[in-house]
């Protein structure tokens, strides 16, 4: 079969450091002929590095290239929706860096044009894709677990907001071009996992609050108009009293949080470091699993699950017929509209439905209009 025809939207430091990188690992499968990006200095640079024919510093010039299969957006994220819908209409298929939009509303409409218009939408949740999920999905179909009836999402940086505490561009920390901040850069990450891991439920009720309270730097806090969160919280309740409380930080004053986990009637786990917990024999047992030998034996005896080890290789996979999409833009929907009702619950200072959240979505399309083109 031949190589997928990849082009990257968007040549930051996502796309040098990670997307790029885990392409080249499976090049007897895809090719990064094209790259897109409105700096020039950033799109000489990147596609010097890694090899790339194809210079666009117009999106639209570069959907229209008929070489290019699919297309993999690295854009700020209110940006991710137009661009990605845009693609579809002209016949590319699509992968789109997390969050999956700026909103509830713009995702779903991704979502529907994937449907409209034939063509795969990926999302990037990378840690759907980690050795410790592909463990606890196993423990949980299989019913070791028992019924679930809580989850906690953490993620935690001490400091570690962006450009204001020395790394990343400035528009990480605007809300224009960004849309929020420590929750959908890290946050979406986590809840994604354990949406993945327990079925993708839809949230029913949300609470949330959201904090900006850590010292930081009073010059590159007014060059970057830094008005997202460091740290927000919240609970969510998924109906038949089965809920998630939430804690994600870019800066706080604690020295680290607990990994997210999972809670059943029969066994437990923690995700990160991973461990499980259960009880036998009226012993209370907590066991961990050999990452090495799993990793080996899926790439010697199982190499069929190398799939799911892999965000980029399993979209890949599934572009040549190897495997089925997983439903990452179906769980990448509901970790928006957690995110989303999380924030419309801080704003109105109380507790908030989703429907009501879903009610009251409005696109960002206008907020970036004239950027992508």
């Amino acid at each position: 079969m031949e190589k997928i025809k990849v082009g990257i939207i968007g040549c930051g430091v996502i796309a040098r450091q990670n997307h790029a990188p885990r392409y080249k690992e499976i090049s007897e499968k895809v090719e990064i002929v094209g790259a897109c990006d409105i700096i020039r200095e950033k799109l000489d640079t990147f596609c010097d590095e890694f090899n790339v024919p194809k210079r666009f510093d117009k999106i639209c010039d570069m959907l229209a290239d008929p070489e290019i299969q699919a297309v993999d957006v690295c854009l700020h994220n209110n940006m991710h929706a137009p661009v990605a819908i845009e693609a579809m209409r002209l016949g590319k298929d699509v992968y789109s860096e997390k969050p999956m939009a700026g909103s509830y509303i713009d995702a779903l409409a991704m979502i529907e044009a994937s449907k409209k218009f034939g063509k795969k939408l990926h999302v990037q949740l990378a840690q759907i894709y980690s050795a410790s999920a592909f463990v606890a999905k196993r423990l949980i179909e299989s019913g070791d677990l028992g019924r679930i009836y809580h989850m906690r999402s953490t993620g935690f940086r001490r400091r570690g907001r962006p450009y204001v505490d020395g790394y990343g561009e400035k528009e990480f920390v605007s809300s224009k071009v960004a849309g929020g901040g420590a929750l959908l850069d890290m946050g979406v990450y986590h809840i994604s996992q354990l949406l993945y891991l327990t079925g993708n439920k839809k949230p029913v009720r949300v609470t949330g609050n959201k904090y900006q309270e850590i010292d930081m730097d009073p010059k590159r806090k007014e060059m970057s108009g830094y008005d997202v969160e460091e740290l927000i919280t919240g609970m969510i309740d998924f109906g038949d009293n089965f809920t998630m409380d939430l804690i994600e930080a870019w800066a706080i004053n604690l020295n680290d949080f607990e990994g997210s986990s999972i809670a059943g009637s029969k066994g437990g786990i923690r995700l990160s470091p991973f461990s499980y917990h259960y009880t036998k024999h009226d012993v209370l047992f907590n066991a961990t699993f050999d990452e090495a030998d799993l990793n080996f034996r899926s790439s010697t005896v199982h190499p069929h699950q190398m799939y799911l080890r892999s965000s980029q290789g399993h979209w890949i996979a599934a572009l040549r017929g190897e495997c089925e999409l997983l439903p990452t833009a179906e769980i990448a929907l509901n970790t928006q509209l957690i995110q989303d009702s999380l924030y419309l619950s801080h704003d109105l200072g109380r507790q908030v439905t989703t429907d009501e959240v879903i009610a009251a979505s409005k696109t960002k399309f206008a907020e970036v209009e004239g950027l992508y083109k």
